[in-house]
């Protein structure tokens, strides 16, 4: 899956879960400062990103992310890995 793809899945995610308007998520767009994604929406986000990538979705992952490219990054980082294996 692409980082287009990836992306795209992301946002379509974040507006449903969590009714954010399109406009606001861009790549550059803080999860807790921009969003208000809080830890307890984190956790819901990794849950859903589930399907998304086929796995489960490590905690850790997330430790370092603060916006949708971080959190894009990490998931590209993560289909790699799986790829590689």
């Amino acid at each position: 899956m692409t980082k287009t793809e990836l992306y795209e899945n992301l946002r379509t995610l974040l507006q449903d879960t969590f009714d954010i308007d399109p406009a606001r998520i861009t790549p550059e767009a803080r999860l807790r400062d921009d969003l208000d994604i809080d830890s307890i929406d984190a956790v819901d986000l990794l849950v859903k990103l589930k399907p998304v990538t086929g796995k489960r979705v490590p905690p850790e992952v997330f430790k370092s992310v603060r916006t949708i490219q971080d959190v894009v990054d990490a998931l590209h980082g993560l289909l790699d890995e799986s790829v590689a294996a």
